[in-house]
């Protein structure tokens, strides 16, 4: 993991999210009326804390927050890796103008290996085969920067089987990167160290799942 300059922001996002962990239990399980105006304050303090050091307006957190229902677990990013002539797949991302790897949420109704299919043929225009899982990683541990949702990372090792590249709604280039000529990347998507790992299973065909 690389270090971070100032970690004071990262650590209070941190107890945001706990916080707001905790509220979202109380509320979901919670009867007692009183107990249930206490975990709504909770939850607001989580908001004006993430708010505060995420930049990010008030009321778009609380809307983000408001879609979750129930008792909160980690939202899941799936990516798709894709080598070629030692090369890694790599597409623009129209968001924020810098690289990443076709990837993306997961959706409720497709494994693992089927967004990774999924978001490569949108994202870059290329039909994969999944050959097997690389990584599965707590976006916590890795330099990203804040965000308001904790996140679990899946890597899936994929190979070309059609298609032809061609960039998608979400981005507007794709192309291959050797390890030694990457491009400005996304970092809320992907980070050097991972590329960086990502490349060692490219090396290392045998190399374990990794996992944090």
């Amino acid at each position: 993991m690389q270090p971070i300059d100032n970690p004071a922001p990262y650590q209070w996002m941190e107890v945001a999210r706990r916080l707001q962990s905790i509220a979202q239990a109380g509320l979901t399980y919670g009867e007692n009326k009183y107990d249930l105006e206490r975990y709504e304050e909770l939850k607001k303090i989580s908001i004006e804390m993430m708010a505060e050091y995420s930049d990010t307006p008030f009321e778009k957190i609380k809307t983000l927050y408001d879609l979750e229902d129930g008792y909160l677990t980690p939202k899941v990013d799936v990516r798709s890796v894709v080598f070629q002539d030692n090369k890694l797949l790599m597409v623009k991302e129209t968001i924020d103008g810098c690289w990443s790897i076709p990837g993306g949420w997961a959706d409720v109704g497709y494994t693992p290996s089927e967004i990774a299919v999924k978001e490569t043929l949108e994202e870059a225009g290329l039909a994969v085969k999944p050959l097997r899982l690389l990584a599965v990683l707590d976006k916590k541990c890795h330099p990203h920067p804040p965000t308001p949702f904790y996140t679990y990372k899946i890597f899936i090792r994929c190979e070309p089987a059609g298609g032809s590249l061609m960039a998608g709604m979400e981005t507007s280039e794709v192309k291959y990167f050797g390890l030694d000529e990457l491009p400005e990347l996304s970092t809320e998507r992907i980070t050097a160290s991972q590329i960086q790992l990502l490349f060692e299973y490219l090396y290392d065909p045998g190399k374990p799942v990794a996992f944090d």
